[in-house]
C-alpha cells in the first residue's frame, strides 16, 4: 500500500482477489479496511476499480494484465486479441470505451507501463521474445 503498511495483494486461479498483510501472511477480510486502502501500485486485472476493463463478451481469461500509471489516472491492458487499451482509473462502471487502442501480435501476456511527465511509453513483454 502507499502509506505505512505492507500490503500484498493478489489474484488466484478461481479470479478472486485477495490481500495480505506483508510479512505476517494474514489475510485481510474486512472490506471496509481494504476498500481504504491507497495501493502505491496496481498491476490486477479484478477489483470494483477495474470493472470497466472487461468488454461485453470477454471471458475471465481474456484480460492478462493490467498497470495503472505512477499519477494512479491512467491504466493499460493486455489481452488475448493483441490489444493493448488506455483506460481512465478508475473505471467502476461495466463496459467502458477505451481512450485508446493498440493492436499487437496476439496473446499479449504481460506490459510494464512507464509514465513519464505528459507521455505514455509502453513496454510489451511477449513468451515470444527471447530476453
Amino acid at each position: 500500500s502507499k502509506f505505512s503498511m505492507i500490503i500484498s495483494k493478489v489474484s488466484t486461479g478461481s479470479y478472486k482477489r485477495q490481500v495480505y498483510e506483508v510479512p505476517s501472511g494474514k489475510q485481510l477480510v474486512d472490506q471496509a479496511v481494504i476498500d481504504r486502502i491507497t495501493w502505491a501500485t496496481w498491476t490486477s486485472v479484478l477489483g470494483d476499480e477495474v470493472i470497466g476493463i472487461w468488454s461485453r463478451h470477454a471471458e475471465k481469461a481474456d484480460v492478462n494484465c493490467a498497470c495503472v500509471s505512477h499519477s494512479g489516472i491512467n491504466l493499460v491492458t493486455g489481452d488475448d486479441f493483441g490489444m493493448v487499451k488506455l483506460f481512465d482509473f478508475p473505471c467502476p462502471e461495466k463496459f467502458v470505451r477505451t481512450c485508446f487502442c493498440i493492436i499487437t501480435t496476439k496473446n499479449t501476456v504481460d506490459i510494464m507501463v512507464l509514465f513519464c511527465f505528459s507521455s505514455i511509453h509502453m513496454m510489451e513483454m511477449s513468451p515470444s521474445l527471447n530476453l
